[in-house]
Formats: C-alpha cells, sequence, structure tokens
C-alpha cells in the first residue's frame, strides 16, 4: 500500500490499535499506522516507525478521513504517560496539522480510569465528572482535554479494564490461587469489542458523542469473576465475598449500547469462556 493513499491514520498501533486497523482494513480503508517499530504493525496496515515520546513523524500526503489514537505508555508512571500521552500526541497531531488535512471521524482511547474513585457501587456514566485519583489518570485527561481542543468534534472512548480471556493476569492469578480484595467491584471490556467500538463510532451514519464509557454489560465483584474463571480452569475456586464488604464503582455502558454496539462478549463468562483450551489447562 503507498503511504500516500492511507485514508486512515493511527497515532499507536499496539494490540488494540492493531484490531482497531484490521477491522477498518477489513472495511476497505487504507491504514498508516504510526509505531516506535513499523515492522511490527500487521498487514494489510503500513507501519511507520516514529517514537513519539522524541521526535515527530514525517508524514505522508493523505487523503484523510479517519483518525484514532491508540497510545500505550510503559510503566504506568506520571512521567511515562505524560512523554506518550501528552507529548507524543501532540506532535503527531502537530505533523498532522502541516499536512493541511482534518478528520471526518477521529477516537481518542482513554481509560475510565480518569472515573478515579466514587462511592461504594455508584453506577457511572458520562454525566459523571472525571475524578483521577493519580498521576497516570491525570495525565489521561490532560490528554483527552488536548485532544477536544485540537480535534474538535473527536470522540473519546473511555475503557474499562481491556482482556482477552486467555492472555490474562487475573487467570494467572486464579490458577495460582493468589487472590485477595474479592469484594472489589471489577468493569472490563474484552479487547475485541473495544476495538469494534472505536470502529463502530467512525463508521455509524450518526454524528458520536464527545464521550462514550466502553465496558461489557456486568460489572462484577472480583469474587465472581475469579469463581468463574476457576470453574472453567477447573481449580479451586476462591473463598466467597463478604457481600457487605463490596466496594468501587461500576461502569455504564448504555449510552454506547444505544449507538447499537453489541458487544460479543457481553460478560465475563463468554469472555472467559474458552481459558481451559487456549491456555492448555484441564
Amino acid at each position: 500500500m503507498d503511504a500516500a493513499y492511507a485514508d486512515v491514520l493511527m497515532i499507536g498501533c499496539g494490540d488494540l490499535g492493531s484490531r482497531i486497523g484490521l477491522r477498518l482494513a477489513e472495511r476497505g480503508h487504507r491504514v498508516l499506522a504510526l509505531r516506535r517499530r513499523g515492522d511490527l504493525v500487521p498487514a494489510p496496515l503500513r507501519g511507520l516507525s516514529v517514537d513519539l515520546t522524541r521526535e515527530s513523524p514525517d508524514l505522508p500526503a493523505l487523503q484523510l478521513r479517519h483518525l484514532v489514537v491508540a497510545l500505550t505508555a510503559r510503566p504506568r508512571s506520571e512521567d511515562a504517560y505524560r512523554a506518550t500521552y501528552v507529548d507524543g500526541m501532540r506532535r503527531a497531531l502537530d505533523a498532522l496539522e502541516a499536512t493541511g488535512q482534518r478528520p471526518e471521524r477521529a477516537v481518542l482511547v482513554s481509560s475510565t480510569g480518569v472515573h478515579g474513585d466514587v462511592p461504594d457501587g455508584t453506577l457511572v456514566d458520562e454525566s459523571h465528572v472525571p475524578s483521577p485519583a493519580d498521576g497516570p489518570a491525570r495525565v489521561l485527561l490532560e490528554a483527552e482535554e488536548l485532544f477536544a481542543e485540537r480535534v474538535p468534534g473527536g470522540t473519546v472512548l473511555r475503557c474499562s479494564g481491556l482482556y482477552d480471556g486467555a492472555h490474562s493476569r487475573l487467570v494467572d492469578k486464579v490458577a495460582a490461587g493468589d487472590l485477595d480484595d474479592l469484594g472489589r467491584w471489577t468493569n472490563r471490556i474484552h479487547r475485541d469489542d473495544a476495538a469494534a467500538a472505536a470502529v463502530h463510532l467512525l463508521t455509524r451514519p450518526e454524528a458520536p458523542e464527545a464521550v462514550y464509557l466502553g465496558n461489557d454489560d456486568e460489572p462484577a465483584p472480583l469474587g465472581d469473576v475469579a469463581a468463574e474463571i476457576a470453574r472453567v480452569l477447573g481449580v479451586p475456586p476462591p473463598p466467597p465475598a463478604d457481600p457487605a464488604r463490596a466496594h468501587g464503582k461500576r461502569i455504564s455502558n448504555a449510552r454506547l449500547r444505544a449507538t447499537g454496539w453489541v458487544p460479543a462478549y457481553p460478560t465475563y463468562r463468554e469472555g472467559y469462556a474458552g481459558v481451559a483450551a487456549s491456555s492448555g489447562t484441564g
């Protein structure tokens, strides 16, 4: 693919970004993806090597329709997040602005972590004002504000905990019997469903809202999720969680659902159903 004919620019193309890009390619879009190592961008996407934490990309001429920002920062520190999500995104947007092109639709993948701590069991939706509890979450909110300023009409998709079944730290913890805080409310979205949501918001006929919360249909206490994983793995379940000690927030996906998005993995039960086969356990 000649990058000059790309109609989608992806700023960041890790695991989730690759899934988004491949779905767009299946729809006939030509995707140019910025990644520290462009050779790791999966075909038929075109990769452009650039370390956005240090340098600006040299973008080719584009026929831009869609913009996706799906960056990944490591470690989870305020400095690393700022270098990637704020400074890195700003460099990429500066380079895009220099081409004189503006996207018709744009999505920034962020995190429900910007909502921080809320009263026990509160159902959080898009009307809740973000209240980040730590440095990385504050930087993510700053990145959202930068995106809104630089990309008018863009959409922020705040995803809950991303997972893909067998490749999960939680599965390892359940298998090892190493779990605590079982009464904590947890929220998640399968990576394939998050990718589908981003593509849906980019391509649906109706103009999207400014913010959506990406979550499956069923927030659940950690103990319930762990018990289901243990059942599938065939290992001893964790001790039952005390309902009286439940705490944390629950994320609502009602606004995203109302757009017509339907998750392939509506709950953790479907999401972890193939754990035993995928992990070779049981």
